[in-house]
């Protein structure tokens, strides 16, 4: 048989409240009460009935996580540290991916009838316009990633894109590189990290004195190993040889390493090559990829707070909250 509330409280020598509020997570309990409770708790095996908690409490203890693709490792690495932040908070994580399909993301958002079984949600939209992130429900918290120059009532989690690549670009150069591609552009609405990306590159071209070839600025429509090959070849087909690439993510990068190793390029003697997010494969890759470190596990710590803060009623203005970043140097860019 089941054991209540009521019958934990006796056993502790507390208050149904109490064990109530240890249940939920609450925070105003005293460490030595909470303790003795949740030595009980443990004790009976308590599991609290969650469609009773949800009617009483109005909220289903879910948290969504909409990311563009899954199969990107920064997105899965992403995806791992979120759903371990949110799990210490109490929250099961239910994740879902848009493609950057606008009418996907606006159903997620609106608490359509995918999104509506979610108490927040945090949302890296690709699509949405002011009007679409100003439209969801005010009773559900959501926290932004990625890129966004919009202002919003929500709260915002990023890195500083354009100082990330402007820092991508400086090591090129002080490695003596004068010729520098970058591989990653995008012109459509989905595309303001590359943009950003693309502008970091260009600054630091510019405070150099260095040409940006407009035929060395490659784009990308996916961030994948493909393309990266792809532009790759591309690039080593091209009229002006470059002798270091930027690419704008990991995986771009790990295919324009396959495309050098192929034509037997040198990296890094003949092209010094760096990309974008430190994901695990740049470690194994031969040579290993220099990179841009976004602090993933800080991105997602913030972004579990900030949701939770939400929940617990704080109705200040959207916060922007900027997460830093690290230049990991390998042995793509010579170290």
């Amino acid at each position: 048989m089941a054991v209540t509330l009521r019958q934990v409280a006796q056993m502790s020598g507390v208050s149904v409240r109490t064990v109530s509020n240890v249940v939920n997570g609450f925070h105003h309990v005293a460490p030595e009460t909470r303790e003795r409770v949740q030595l009980v708790l443990d004790a009976v095996g308590y599991r609290p009935n969650a469609a009773a908690r949800s009617l009483r409490t109005g909220r289903t203890g879910l948290v969504g996580l909409v990311v563009p693709a899954l199969d990107q490792p920064y997105f899965a690495e992403l995806t791992r540290a979120i759903v371990a932040h949110a799990t210490e908070q109490g929250f099961t994580v239910v994740v879902d991916q848009t493609d950057g399909d606008p009418e996907r993301e606006r159903d997620l958002l609106a608490a359509g009838p995918r999104g509506a079984m979610f108490d927040g949600l945090i949302l890296n939209p690709l699509a949405l316009n002011l009007a679409d992130l100003e439209a969801s429900p005010e009773r559900r918290p959501v926290v932004l990633l990625g890129e966004r120059t919009l202002s919003t009532r929500h709260d915002h989690v990023h890195i500083d894109n354009v100082a990330a690549a402007r820092a991508a670009t400086q090591h090129l150069i002080s490695l003596g590189r004068r010729t520098i591609a970058g591989i990653g552009s995008q012109d459509s609405p989905s595309g303001q990290s590359a943009r950003l990306r693309a502008e970091g590159m260009m600054t630091a071209l510019a405070e150099a004195g260095l040409p940006a070839h407009p035929a060395l600025l490659r784009t990308a429509p996916r961030y994948d190993r493909t393309v990266g090959y792809q532009q790759m070849m591309a690039l080593l087909d091209g009229a002006i040889t470059p002798d270091a690439v930027f690419c704008f993510s990991d995986m771009l990068a790990v295919g324009a390493l396959r495309a050098c190793a192929e034509r037997g390029v040198r990296v890094p003697q003949d092209i010094a090559l760096i990309g974008f997010d430190d994901v695990e494969e740049t470690r194994f890759t031969t040579p290993s990829l220099s990179t841009i470190r976004p602090d993933k596990d800080a991105i997602a710590r913030s972004a579990v707070e900030r949701m939770v803060a939400r929940m617990q009623g704080d109705d200040s203005p959207g916060i922007e909250v900027e997460i830093p970043f690290e230049l990991v140097a390998r042995e793509s860019t010579g170290a």
